[in-house]
């Protein structure tokens, strides 16, 4: 069975902090350096990562036509890597 970690894809996130201590990720910059705007931000929680294990905030996100989550927990930011 393949280990949980491996299962995350961290990634370079630009983001905006709000004075009210709001987070917005704006970019993400992914392994290979190719940088993805984020077009709309349809949700914030906290939430674990099914796939990757870890609980953190979890921000369900739009790029293009595509939807995914992208999680930001303890300072880093992570996808979850597809099969």
């Amino acid at each position: 069975m393949e280990n949980a970690v491996s299962l995350k894809a961290y990634v370079g996130v630009n983001a905006r902090f709000e004075p009210d201590g709001r987070l917005f990720p704006l970019y993400i910059t992914w392994e290979d350096g190719k940088r993805y705007k984020i077009d709309r931000l349809l949700d914030v929680r906290r939430a674990a990562s099914m796939k990757g294990g870890g609980t953190g905030m979890r921000y369900t996100v739009r790029i293009g036509r595509f939807i995914t989550h992208l999680y930001y927990e303890d300072g880093r930011w992570f996808v979850e890597r597809k099969d």
